[in-house]
């Protein structure tokens, strides 16, 4: 990713929340985002439009799973769960939440549990920016966001978050969606060592990463070789990942424990049963879910 220049697979994955608000019906879609859409290059929006006519609908959602096998389906139950993973922290008396890497997420307007919660979102300067100038465009009420621009590579998160209104006495929700495999391992390190030592007990971690056989080549997985060429033509390979059996050790040395950690497998079937479980492609995706060690 260039300094200049916003996320492309931010784009890409506010493209699939679009389409799941444009292709079902309200009463079976997996979520509801109006605004996505307006975070799309021209290109991808007439592809969400064009996805929202019955039969080009149909052809849309075929490419998309032979250029990117699994990365769609994979994009949008993961955000139904991380959603109801936010929502189960905030119905808990978690009442500040901090998204890191936040891209074009705008669960802060579209999630109503949310509205009476401190949300800061860190992220790349160039992303932040045009995600302020385009909610800027389409919302005329006040911005309820904390926004703070930070280079995860270069800037220590600590110091990012002292310059906003984060109370560490909090119990928070911390957010880090599609980052992780774009950082080398100090980043990762430096990073969750930062979210323990500035969260209060009782905070949450909610993080995707890759599977490490991915990584390493010892799993091989359905519609892999697709998806890694796409991110690294796009300036933004992936670089970093975990083989899910050391993650509940690595997790621990690091201040956390280890609450639930599941594939694009599962998450697909926890939400569409056995049509899910059908489902191939971007298996070595998983969602963690953590809570920082008293």
């Amino acid at each position: 990713m260039k300094d200049d220049q916003a996320s492309s697979t931010a784009q890409y994955a506010a493209s699939f929340r679009a389409l799941e608000d444009v292709r079902r019906p309200a009463d079976s879609r997996l979520f509801t985002d109006p605004f996505a859409v307006h975070f799309l290059a021209p290109k991808l929006q007439r592809i969400v439009r064009a996805a929202s006519l019955p039969v080009l609908g149909t052809v849309v959602r075929v490419y998309i799973d032979y250029r990117w096998p699994g990365a769609m389906s994979s994009g949008i139950a993961r955000t139904r769960l991380i959603d109801d993973l936010m929502i189960a922290a905030v119905r808990d008396d978690i009442r500040q939440v901090v998204m890191l890497g936040a891209g074009f997420d705008c669960r802060a307007y579209r999630l109503p549990d949310l509205a009476d919660c401190r949300v800061i979102e860190v992220d790349h300067p160039a992303t932040q920016a045009l995600k302020r100038e385009r909610l800027a465009e389409i919302r005329s009420t006040p911005n309820p966001v904390i926004y703070a621009a930070a280079d995860f590579t270069r800037q220590n998160l600590r110091d990012v978050l002292q310059e906003t209104s984060f109370d560490a006495t909090s119990r928070t929700f911390f957010l880090w969606e599609g980052v992780t495999h774009y950082l080398g391992e100090a980043a990762v390190n430096e990073t969750l060592r930062t979210i323990a030592g500035s969260a209060a007990p009782g905070s949450r971690l909610v993080f995707t990463y890759l599977h490490g056989g991915l990584l390493d080549g010892t799993v091989k997985f359905d519609g892999a070789h697709a998806s890694k060429d796409q991110v690294a033509g796009h300036g933004e390979p992936w670089i970093w990942g975990m083989h899910p059996e050391r993650m509940p050790a690595f997790l621990s040395e690091r201040g956390f424990k280890l609450m639930e950690d599941v594939s694009a497998d599962e998450y697909r079937a926890r939400y569409w049963g056995e049509r899910g479980r059908r489902m191939r492609g971007f298996g070595f995706y998983r969602v963690a879910l953590a809570e920082k060690i008293s």
